[in-house]
């Protein structure tokens, strides 16, 4: 079944930078109805300016995912302008750059409470009008961090991987129910939560390129899509390494600084 986005109602969580606006203005492009998320209001306002000169309709929806009460707001939102929300890309996240030696929780808390329960609450906030419509689809973007436990990112790598299992639950309990799921591993894009890296980041892809091969992935319903291949390629074999082994090549192989 084709896929046009002129007909597609969007909810996008995290949408004022990096993959959020990259999707978002590329959706605009494709004519999609956009509901925006974010807590910075004013380049909220931005990314939905730019959303409509490419051709999209956008409507920005400052909200804190962490909030289930917000974004069950923004999604009612996003239904009263234009009928239904058809996909939810639940992109919202944020990174840290810790070693495990110098842990903080409220730091480590952080992350996991914007990169996990902001997708639990994105999805809460739009699945049951998919259910009695037996129509949607649910896409999270998680991370090949989440494969295996990275140096200096134990938050981030336990927080995707505990997004990408959240989401094949929701894929099996959704089997029958009209509803798709695609959760989506990238891996190293030049967005703000790369920038400053001191070292050579592998297979490294612009932002919009990165926004393009999401869009495919969700146009295919694919049930998980990871790149780039030559990335996720390795990331799949390191992620069957002995421990041993594993953890003499990671404490040698940092990006994270």
């Amino acid at each position: 079944m084709k896929y046009d986005w002129k007909e597609k109602v969007v909810l996008i969580t995290g949408a004022s930078s990096g993959i959020g606006r990259a999707l978002a203005v590329e959706l605009g492009r494709r004519g999609a109805r956009l509901g925006l998320t974010a807590r910075r209001a004013e380049e909220l306002l931005r990314v939905a300016e730019e959303v409509e000169r490419a051709g999209g309709e956008a409507l920005a929806l400052p909200a804190d995912v962490r909030n289930p009460e917000a974004l069950k707001d923004a999604a009612e939102r996003v239904r009263a302008r234009w009928g239904r929300v058809d996909v939810l890309i639940a992109n919202a996240g944020m990174s840290t750059t810790t070693a495990g030696t110098q842990l903080n929780a409220g730091e480590a808390g952080d992350v996991i409470s914007i990169n996990v329960l902001g997708v639990v609450n994105s999805v809460a906030a739009v699945l049951p009008d998919m259910l009695e419509r037996r129509s949607g689809q649910l896409v999270a973007i998680s991370s090949l961090a989440s494969y295996r436990g990275m140096p200096k990112s134990g938050a981030y790598s336990a927080s995707k991987a505990a997004v990408s299992t959240f989401f094949e639950s929701l894929r099996v309990d959704l089997r029958k129910s009209g509803i798709d799921v695609t959760v989506i591993h990238p891996g190293f894009i030049r967005t703000p939560m790369t920038a400053g890296r001191k070292k050579k980041l592998p297979f490294l892809l612009e932002v919009e390129d990165a926004a393009c091969r999401i869009i495919r992935a969700v146009e295919r319903r694919a049930r998980t899509y990871a790149f780039p291949w030559q990335l996720a390629s390795l990331v799949r074999v390191i992620r069957h390494m002995p421990g041993r082994l594993y953890d003499r090549l990671a404490s040698n192989s940092n990006f994270r600084e």
